[in-house]
């Protein structure tokens, strides 16, 4: 390979590279990042090769099925994140000169957002019709990893992380309900006690969400230990399962206006319940939101409450 140069860098790389550089790195492969980028696997393979001639080193080894990063490689993606940031927020700043709220947002929600986050979208998008939405509904865990590699201009989610340096914004109330099938013993109750759920085949999300994680945390500060009847990897099959009859669950109560308006469901007055807790629309503290970001979070902010209750 040639020895590095800034100016040969310079003249031969091109933006192209450095995204075909950040979408192997992010699939773990040439294939996936090919069928991402709607190209074909020689093009993305010849065009990583072609940038790590002009850095000089390889940019990836390969370890088993998948690419891993040479230490080389991964100061080019992070110098290549850079770039094609910086290049977005000029995009955005440019837009921002003429006052027009348009262009690409994107946002990641965790998987119970999906219930209300499409709303609020539709509404911003009628009010401002040049803006392009993209959303993806994932995990928690996934939508950790793309802050952390800052690849949208919103994440929402209902606990925020502390191991990340970010800017949270509070915009909607989540609170958390217990919940289970009309007929249910428990569903005359009152104030029934938290140590009753105990006796009581309780469905819940799996490890790490943030709903167990607010479940783990107020049974553990009360002494008791909760194990779980059935773990499961949706709202929606906890939902079918709770009326099915096969036990209960707590849930947002934003994920439960169809069924509750049908009676399919009930919500059981436990004492600590409702648990309080909000969303927030989340970003890296050093990420400068675009205009259409910062508009969509003054938007969710200011209005959000209102338009989901109307």
């Amino acid at each position: 390979m040639t020895r590095f140069s800034t100016d040969s860098l310079a003249r031969t790389t091109t933006l192209r590279q450095l995204q075909i550089l950040v979408a192997v790195a992010r699939h773990g492969g040439y294939t996936r990042a090919a069928e991402a980028l709607h190209l074909t696997q020689p093009t993305v393979s010849m065009q990583v090769k072609k940038l790590s001639e002009a850095i000089g080193m390889p940019l990836f080894e390969q370890s088993g099925k998948t690419l891993q990063l040479t230490p080389a490689g991964r100061k080019t993606l992070d110098a290549s994140r850079d770039i094609l940031d910086r290049l977005e927020l000029l995009g955005g700043e440019i837009s921002s000169l003429t006052g027009e709220v348009k262009g690409e947002l994107r946002i990641a929600v965790v998987t119970t957002a999906k219930y209300f986050m499409p709303h609020l979208l539709g509404v911003f998008v009628q009010r401002y019709p040049d803006v392009e939405p993209r959303l993806l509904v994932t995990n928690r865990e996934k939508v950790l990893e793309r802050l952390e590699d800052a690849r949208d201009d919103l994440l929402i989610m209902g606990k925020v992380p502390d191991e990340l340096e970010v800017e949270a914004t509070p915009f909607l109330d989540n609170d958390l309900v217990v919940i289970a099938p009309p007929g249910h013993r428990l569903a005359k109750k009152r104030a029934i006690p938290l140590k009753k759920l105990l006796a009581e085949r309780v469905l819940l999300r799996e490890p790490g969400s943030g709903t167990r994680l607010a479940m783990d945390k107020l049974f553990s500060q009360n002494d008791l230990i909760l194990e779980p009847y059935m773990e499961l990897g949706s709202i929606e099959a906890i939902k079918q399962a709770v009326m099915a009859g096969l036990g209960i669950s707590v849930m947002s109560a934003h994920n439960l206006r169809l069924e509750l308006d049908s009676g399919k469901i009930c919500i059981l007055d436990v004492k600590g319940f409702p648990l309080r807790r909000h969303w927030f629309a989340v970003h890296a503290s050093n990420r400068k939101l675009s205009l259409v970001a910062q508009t969509f979070l003054d938007f969710i902010r200011d209005e959000g409450s209102a338009i989901l209750h109307d």
